[in-house]
């Protein structure tokens, strides 16, 4: 519809215009249940009184809607043919009174793509579950409202749903005479308004504090999941977490959680990791583990439970005023998580993992075309939609690590505390927050803001060692360059660590100094006069974004020592640098699989382990020359399995082994391996072969012809779950087969049948590295169909299939020239589809010189 895509222009026009009262909404959800009768897609009745006041009355706006069907539209009393001023997004309101009342009586649609109200039927047992997710414009789908950030309001809901059904919102509700009302919201923005309705299993807790002026706050706690994940629900440990989180934000904060309860939702087929509703959180409910898992994988739940609990303050209470101010909620959040998973619960390690794992993120996105500054022009919702990136959140969050260490930690909290103070439930912008830095911390905020927020890029430091005659530094400098795209040299508060052997062999920091890193290059005085280093680690202690490089001698005594660094966040660092000089095209491919396979096993920190999992299969799949990679794939395959069984029986550094090894596994013997485990016939002693490993194991058979349809249909029937399922299906696009891809191919592209779950299951089966001769086709079809799909699939599944689909597996300069021929055939295509192909076309680019760079190494 043309109106969908709403504009900043638009909005900025609205908002001068209109002021919100607030809204009524009722939901009849009881058609959720039942069969469905029709053609048309299920739907539920939406009643929707908004009440609002216009600055010009006489002039005209407009409210959105996205829904199959208006029955009645009424403005001020008036009834309004539905025909005549509804478009299918948009409601057009003419003649604004100075205050106004607006009833919408729709019918909307229920989602399967995880955008708006989604509909979920439980395969186990048949059991209905509804959750709404709006970011950051699908409220519209539910119900009636002006959608954007900035005309908050406070809300009301009704809902009448099946009997035997809970529903919660962001209020505290009660249910009588069928009907769930919720007690009214705070001012808030649309898309943070939730429903969640079914037949959840539901644990509840509370939260006690009494601060420091005697005052009482008590926040009732609740948890929910589907009743066939409950027998895995460890209710206990997200409550742990959760009241850590509160007891860290209101010592910190200064400003008493805002929004009555705490519920904390766990879905099924959700497109996020989680979302930051007020009083009602939701998560994928991959966050419950069905099996055993690794401490990384807890400490990433602990770390999204404190992300969002972050967004109550930083997002909620004060919401950024349009989406180029995206970062002032997620870049605060993405860093406060870190902040306060380090602060105040056991996963007192939390900046390993954000050194390692977050900023590799970002490192990616901040140097792929599309980069773009933190704070971003962001035109449109399509826009809005896509900014979700690592720049907003893991650049956002590591640039605040720096702003930290630039002002000091307690004017950063003062600042904070003075912001919430200031803009409680009202809308910012960059320059409301940099004032009140200025305020607390008395720097010139807008220098920092240029360079660090307005500004697109990362840059490199390299350590410069001169020597004396007696072995002794003469002169350390940190050289400081940037992308010729992006020429900006920033100011970088930086820690410059020299490590050297001790007797033991193990490589130990001697001498450490911090310095303000500023302009090409900068003398680290201190460190004059020091003893010749063997490693020079500038970003010791990651106080800022940057990629680190080496020289010489610190390169080469990694190659040869890298396991030896007995300082987890230094190795983690050293790891991260070692990984973008591949990227990079300066470390060939094979050389850092090399190093994966010789220290790995030495890793104490098992999240940095599965990262470097994850690398070195990427090193092999996108940056190994195409003649080296059968011999590449034998050597992890090798090294995996020596690791696995050498690993402690029953630790977690085996089952990353273990999960590592069956996705190198390609050799018979590896196969006859992998059957004997799932028959029980092979053993590994401590290795649990669960049900999530199960599929771990079968997979690679799958993908290689070793296990066929039967073999995975026998499969569900020992997990005939949403899980299962889900598993199941993307081993079946995983078979090497012509008729397999083919079918894969036509449910996502040629059908929009699937749900989001299923899309993004087929998609990731149907992409197999070792199967690139059956793929070779698709090519051509990729760029033939992706306008078409972007524009007739919601911008959910668009993204998916357009990521997800395209050719990378054909990485020669011919696939390469195929999508410079699309960008430049469809300069007029929506630059949102534009930039999805743009970043894979850059990633392309990027193995292939990868690729030449391994192969010199031959």
């Amino acid at each position: 519809m043309p109106g969908e895509n709403l504009s900043r222009d638009e909005a900025r026009e609205r908002a001068a215009l209109l002021s919100v009262d607030g809204y009524d909404v009722s939901l009849d959800v009881r058609s959720a249940v039942g069969d469905h009768a029709g053609d048309g897609p299920r739907t539920f009745r939406s009643v929707t009184t908004i009440r609002f006041r216009c600055a010009e009355p006489g002039a005209s706006s407009f409210a959105d809607l996205i829904a199959p069907s208006v029955t009645a539209v009424s403005l001020n009393g008036r009834d309004l043919d539905p025909s005549e001023v509804f478009d299918g997004s948009r409601i057009l309101l003419e003649d604004l009174a100075a205050e106004n009342e607006l009833v919408v009586d729709a019918q909307c649609a229920y989602s399967r793509t995880g955008e708006g109200l989604h509909r979920f039927v439980d395969p186990e047992d048949g059991e209905v579950y509804l959750y709404t997710q709006y970011e950051p414009a699908d409220a519209r789908r539910v119900f009636a409202n002006f959608e954007q950030p900035d005309l908050k309001a406070p809300f009301r809901f009704e809902v009448r749903a099946p009997q035997e059904w809970t529903v919660w919102s962001n209020g505290t509700g009660e249910r009588a005479d069928g009907v769930w009302r919720f007690a009214e919201t705070r001012p808030i923005s649309t898309y943070i308004t939730c429903v969640v309705a079914g037949p959840y299993h539901y644990v509840t807790d509370s939260y006690v504090r009494t601060f420091e002026d005697g005052t009482r706050l008590e926040i009732p706690l609740g948890a929910m999941c589907r009743k066939g994940l409950a027998p895995y629900f460890d209710a206990d440990d997200v409550f742990l977490v959760t009241k850590q989180g509160l007891d860290f934000f209101h010592d910190h904060f200064d400003y008493p959680y805002p929004f009555g309860k705490y519920d904390q939702a766990f879905v099924p087929e959700y497109n996020l990791g989680a979302m930051e509703n007020p009083g009602l959180v939701t998560f994928r409910e991959e966050f419950i583990f069905r099996g055993k898992v690794t401490r990384a994988s807890y400490e990433g739940r602990a770390n999204v439970i404190l992300h969002e609990m972050a967004h109550m303050w930083f997002g909620d209470l004060v919401t950024m005023e349009w989406w180029d101010d995206l970062w002032l909620k997620e870049s605060f959040a993405d860093f406060m998580g870190s902040f306060s998973l380090v602060g105040a619960t056991r996963f007192t390690d939390g900046w390993i993992t954000f050194a390692n794992r977050r900023k590799a993120w970002a490192y990616r996105a901040d140097q792929l075309p599309s980069t773009h500054p933190i704070t971003a022009d962001i035109r449109d919702l399509q826009d809005a939609k896509l900014n979700f990136d690592g720049i907003t959140y893991a650049k956002g969050a590591s640039v605040l690590k720096q702003l930290v260490a630039y002002v000091g930690q307690d004017a950063f909290l003062e600042g904070a505390r003075r912001y919430f103070k200031r803009h409680a439930y009202g809308n910012t912008r960059l320059g409301d927050l940099l004032s009140v830095l200025e305020e607390t911390s008395g720097r010139d905020m807008a220098a920092w803001s240029r360079s660090w927020l307005q500004t697109a890029g990362v840059n490199a430091l390299t350590p410069q060692v001169l020597l004396n005659t007696d072995g002794r530094i003469d002169e350390l400098a940190v050289v400081q360059e940037a992308a010729e795209s992006h020429p900006e040299l920033r100011p970088h508060r930086v820690a410059v660590g020299l490590y050297r052997r001790t007797a033991q062999g193990a490589l130990e920091r001697y001498a450490r100094a911090e310095a303000d890193v500023d302009g090409p290059r900068t003398v680290v005085a201190e460190l004059a006069g020091a003893e010749a280093p063997e490693l020079v680690l500038v970003n010791d202690d990651d106080l800022t974004y940057c990629k680190i490089r080496f020289d010489a001698t610190s390169l080469e005594t990694l190659k040869g020592g890298l396991g030896d660094l007995n300082d987890p966040l230094a190795r983690a660092l050293c790891w991260s640098a070692l990984w973008n000089m591949t990227r990079d095209a300066l470390l060939p491919a094979r050389d850092f699989i090399g190093l994966v396979l010789r220290f790995a096993g030495r890793e104490s920190d098992i999240g940095v382990l599965q990262m470097l999992h994850a690398w070195a299969n990427s090193a092999l799949v996108h940056y190994a020359a195409p003649a080296w990679r059968a011999e590449g794939e034998r050597l992890l395959a090798e090294g995996a399995l020596r690791e696995l069984r050498a690993a402690g029986p029953g630790s977690e550094h085996q089952l990353a082994w273990a999960r590592f090894f069956a996705s190198a596994a390609s050799r018979d013997s590896d196969a006859e391996l992998l059957k004997g485990l799932l028959a029980g016939t092979e053993k590994i002693d401590g290795l649990e072969v669960d049900q999530e490993l199960r599929w771990v194991l079968l997979e690679p058979l799958v993908v290689h012809g070793h296990a066929d349809e039967k073999a995975l249909e026998a499969e569900l029937a020992r997990d005939d779950t949403a899980s299962g399922k889900r598993h199941q299906v993307r081993c079946l696009a995983a078979r090497p087969s012509v008729a397999v891809k083919a079918q894969a191919w036509a449910r996502v592209v040629e059908s929009d049948s699937l749900s989001n779950a299923l899309v993004e299951a087929t998609i990731t089966g149907f992409a197999q590295p070792s199967q690139r001769e059956l793929l070779a086709p698709y090519a051509e079809k990729y760029f033939a169909v992706i306008e078409r799909v972007w524009a007739e699939r919601s911008i959910q599944i668009g993204m998916d299939v357009v990521r997800g689909l395209f050719p990378s597996l054909q990485d020669s300069p011919g696939t390469l020239a195929a999508a410079d021929a699309w960008l430049a055939a469809h300069e007029d295509a929506p630059p949102a589809l534009r930039r999805l192909v743009l970043e894979a076309r850059d990633d392309l680019a990027r193995a292939l010189r990868g690729q030449e760079c391994d192969a010199a190494a031959e």
